[in-house]
C-alpha cells in the first residue's frame, strides 16, 4: 500500500473491486482475518488473448500500457437498489386513504400530499423519498408535536404575570 501511495484500508478495497471490476485481475475476498484474500492477475502481454493462469515462474512485468477509460464508474449493489425502490404515492386519494386507515385526519393527509407533491417528493430538497407511508408517520408525529407546542403557547398567553385584565380601561391611572 505504501508503494501504491495508498493512505487507507477503504481506499486498497474500494482500487482492488474496481480492478475487478474492470477485468485486470480476479479477487476473491476470504472475509476470514486469518486467511488472506486470492487475487489472480492477467499477463498483459503482446499475444492476442489473455492468460488465465499465467506462468508462476515468470514474475517479470509487462512492457504494455493498459488503457481504462476514466468515464467507467463502479456498478454496486447499492447503487443498483436505489433506484428501484423509490416510492411516491399515485394520488391524493391513495394518501387519503392510508391516513383514514392510520385514523389521521383527511386535512392532514391533503396538506402531506400537496406539501411532497410541490417539493418533488424530495426530503431536504435533495434526497428522493424511498417510502412515502414512513415519511408520512413521520409527519404526523411532527404534527402532533406541533400542536402540543401550539397549546403551551397559547396557555402561556392567556396567563398573565402582571395580573393585567384583557378589557383594560384607559381612564384608570396606573
Amino acid at each position: 500500500m505504501q508503494f501504491a501511495k495508498i493512505g487507507s484500508k477503504t481506499t486498497y478495497h474500494k482500487c482492488i473491486k474496481e480492478l475487478h471490476h474492470w477485468k485486470y485481475i480476479v479477487y476473491e475476498p476470504s472475509h476470514n482475518p486469518f486467511h488472506g484474500s486470492k487475487i489472480k492477475m492477467f499477463n498483459f502481454g503482446t499475444s492476442d488473448g489473455q492468460v488465465l493462469y499465467p506462468n508462476p515462474n515468470n514474475n517479470g512485468t509487462s512492457n504494455g500500457q493498459a488503457v481504462v477509460s476514466i468515464n467507467k464508474p463502479l456498478q454496486t449493489i447499492k447503487n443498483n437498489t436505489n433506484e428501484t425502490k423509490l416510492d411516491q404515492p399515485k394520488n391524493q386519494n391513495e394518501v387519503i386513504s392510508f391516513f383514514k386507515k392510520e385514523r389521521w385526519p383527511a386535512l392532514e393527509a391533503k396538506k402531506f400530499f400537496n406539501h411532497y407533491q410541490g417539493i418533488g417528493w424530495r426530503v431536504g430538497g435533495k434526497t428522493k423519498i424511498v417510502d412515502w407511508k414512513a415519511t408520512a408517520r413521520n409527519w404526523m408525529l411532527k404534527a402532533e408535536e406541533l400542536k402540543a407546542v401550539k397549546t403551551e403557547v397559547e396557555v402561556s398567553q392567556q396567563m398573565d404575570n402582571l395580573k393585567t385584565s384583557t378589557h383594560k380601561n384607559y381612564h384608570e391611572p396606573l
